[in-house]
């Protein structure tokens, strides 16, 4: 009898428990290949696989309030909604013209006033928590977690070195650094990695990790505490006391930090955690997903008035003019230089880099004696050139509405804002409202000593660049050891994930392997002349920099005529072939004309390009590609004409460290 009742009871509880713990939820991408399984079992986790093939496994998710509510630990689900969505969006300044929006979507709507929202593409997947809580609260944790079922490679973005141990100074960063390529296993425990991340899960596939609409919440860092398999997100605490110092007094340095990660007066959507899955490498160098997953811009705002374009700029090349009956410098001769340059190329601007207000003052509204700053808005005016202005963070946050309305009256057309160097709540919520102020004065916004975009140029179209980039600029003082080579042609498959960079190519000096070396008068690009143009077109810009001085622009004709007449945003964008770290082809298409460009690492190679992407019978093509003792000389080019049938395929030669790029206008 007893026996009997032992099982009753235990068979019983058998029951309960399994009634108490639901079955997973299961999302398909539209295409099939790609399943999210989200499993609630006390916990809320998420797995990813790809044909069948895990590509991430069970891995746990959930926030963390003050008033002790954990979202996503014994989650309460109210119910689940589903939704298939497939739209096309409109783009506004960026790669093409519109961008396809095809998904699935899963949401689990969660007592507590909250939600947990999963989507998944054709090419990666994403999930985000939402709050639609009426009243104050407190975020104090995040937990996102990566569990890999391998240890598998990984392209690392350190925090920079020097800061190993000390997680607090490293949330302190420019968001600048080359890529470490080793086991996720291997990870130097002693610093955080910026995103994106790429992770190599075999079979040719990829994944990147990175984070969307990113508008008011810390940013995600990287992190391997363990040695194992599995990456964990970090956020930095919101700041407490933060004092104006740093870099010429522009930098806000933060002191002390609350105990929590950010706070809101109600409910928000928090950002994207985005992987972004490729079947060949080329695929990551034409995605979408932080596009499609940023919030659009308000119903009803009108951005036509955002002109991209060009910028002849003054600060890598360190106004070093030559040839001139004047002293050249931080002086209105020396810019009615850059802006006669400009204007007789029809490039779109001259910037005032750092210099034209007074050091270490941190006001804007301080202009050193040697510039008239009207006169040159209205000298510029005359030449249908814009001005921008470069700006400090300091300076520009102390009062940045002033700063707006005065020198968009003034005539200038955007600001260059640099120096922030943080990500957390309040550096965010700094980078949403220069986009909102500047966009209610018509003024760009180029972002430069920042993090990566998450989307805020879909929302804002004035902010029209970003860098958190290594780009040329590092050239001025690197050591010869660092191989900017091989770094260009691996952040078109893992930066350019999250959007444009202001990376400031078109170096006039070029420099083989064993010939570079920093100058900061006269700097010099690693690799060749045609590398550099191919830049032009590989690199996704809306607002570009020509980083050398007019003076050698000048005795460059075709170069600079060439650099001049690219667009800077483009209707249509095909990745055509590319190996990370190895070379890259991608051609862009600005109405009938079609540019492509392409890049190698150290290695010379030869390229058979397929053009069966283009619509046209005939076309004229010029190139510009390496010329044969680019090996020895890297600024030796050579033009060539030719005409293309339709079917052709077209060859493109590179040296060591070399680039090619051509046009191909339909006849």
């Amino acid at each position: 009898m007893k026996k009997i009742l032992y099982l009753t009871i235990f068979l019983g509880a058998s029951m309960l428990l399994q009634a108490q713990t639901p079955k997973p939820y299961r999302l398909l991408s539209p295409d099939g290949r790609i399943a999210v399984t989200v499993a609630i079992d006390g916990t809320v986790s998420w797995t990813v696989t790809h044909d069948g093939d895990v590509l991430l496994a069970p891995s746990p998710l959930s926030m963390t309030l003050a008033d002790g509510q954990t979202w996503g630990v014994a989650p309460k689900v109210q119910r689940a909604s589903t939704r298939s969505v497939n739209e096309t969006i409109p783009a506004v300044v960026y790669k093409k013209a519109s961008v396809p929006d095809v998904f699935n979507e899963l949401a689990l709507h969660c007592r507590g006033d909250y939600r947990i929202v999963f989507r998944a593409y054709n090419d990666g997947v994403a999930y985000r928590f939402v709050s639609d809580a009426k009243k104050p609260f407190v975020v104090t944790a995040e937990q996102a977690v990566f569990n890999f079922p391998a240890p598998w490679p990984a392209f690392i973005s350190y925090i920079r070195p020097g800061l190993e141990g000390n997680f607090e100074h490293q949330f302190f960063t420019s968001f600048e650094n080359t890529y470490d390529r080793a086991l996720i296993s291997n990870w130097d425990t002693a610093r955080y990695a910026f995103l994106p991340l790429l992770v190599d899960a075999g079979k040719g596939r990829k994944i990147g990790i990175t984070e969307a609409d990113l508008l008011s919440y810390p940013g995600m860092y990287l992190y391997n505490d363990t040695g194992g398999q599995t990456l964990k997100g970090v956020f930095a605490p919101c700041p407490k006391e933060v004092e104006q110092g740093g870099h010429n007094r522009l930098q806000g340095i933060v002191k002390s930090r609350e105990n929590f990660l950010a706070k809101y007066d109600r409910g928000t959507s928090f950002p994207w955690r985005v992987l972004i899955i490729s079947t060949s490498d080329r695929e990551l160098a034409d995605n979408d997903m932080v596009y499609r997953l940023a919030s659009p811009a308000a119903a009803g705002s009108d951005f036509s008035w955002v002109r991209p374009g060009k910028v002849a700029w003054d600060w890598w090349n360190d106004w070093n003019i030559y040839g001139v009956d004047f002293v050249a410098g931080i002086n209105n001769d020396t810019y009615k230089y850059y802006i006669d340059f400009a204007a007789h190329y029809g490039i779109e601007y001259v910037i005032l880099d750092e210099g034209w207000a007074v050091n270490r003052q941190a006001d804007l509204f301080q202009i050193v004696p040697e510039i008239d700053l009207p006169a040159l808005v209205a000298y510029a005016a005359e030449r249908n050139v814009g001005l921008i202005l470069w700006a400090g963070y300091q300076a520009f946050n102390r009062d940045m509405e002033r700063v707006c309305s005065v020198y968009s009256q003034m005539g200038i057309k955007g600001f260059k804002v640099d120096f922030m160097d943080r990500d957390d709540q309040l550096m965010v919520d700094f980078h949403r409202r220069t986009a909102e102020v500047a966009a209610k004065y018509k003024l760009l916004i180029d972002f430069h000593g920042t993090y990566k975009p998450t989307g805020l140029q879909r929302t804002y179209p004035n902010v029209i660049n970003f860098e958190g980039v290594h780009g040329l600029e590092q050239l001025k003082w690197g050591s010869p050891e660092i191989d900017q080579v091989t770094y260009d042609v691996t952040i078109p498959f893992i930066r350019m994930l999250a959007g444009p960079f202001d990376y400031t190519q078109g170096a006039m000096r070029n420099a083989i392997r064993g010939n570079y070396r920093p100058v900061g008068t006269e700097p010099m690009s690693q690799g060749t002349r045609c590398r550099q143009l191919a830049e032009y077109v590989v690199f996704e810009a809306p607002l570009t920099m020509l980083c050398d001085n007019p003076s050698n622009y000048e005795r460059e004709e075709t170069c600079t005529r060439f650099i001049a007449n690219i667009p800077t945003v483009w209707d249509e964008t095909v990745a055509l072939a590319g190996e990370v770290g190895s070379y890259v082809v991608i051609a862009r298409r600005k109405g009938t004309q079609w540019y492509i460009g392409a890049m190698t690492d150290w290695a010379p190679r030869t390229l058979q390009i397929p053009t069966d992407f283009l619509s046209g019978k005939r076309y004229r093509v010029t190139i510009l590609q390496d010329g044969v003792n680019a090996h020895r000389c890297a600024s030796d080019y050579k033009i060539v004409e030719a005409t293309l049938e339709k079917g052709g395929v077209l060859s493109a030669r590179m040296a060591p460290g070399g680039g090619w790029v051509a046009v191909l206008s339909e006849l």
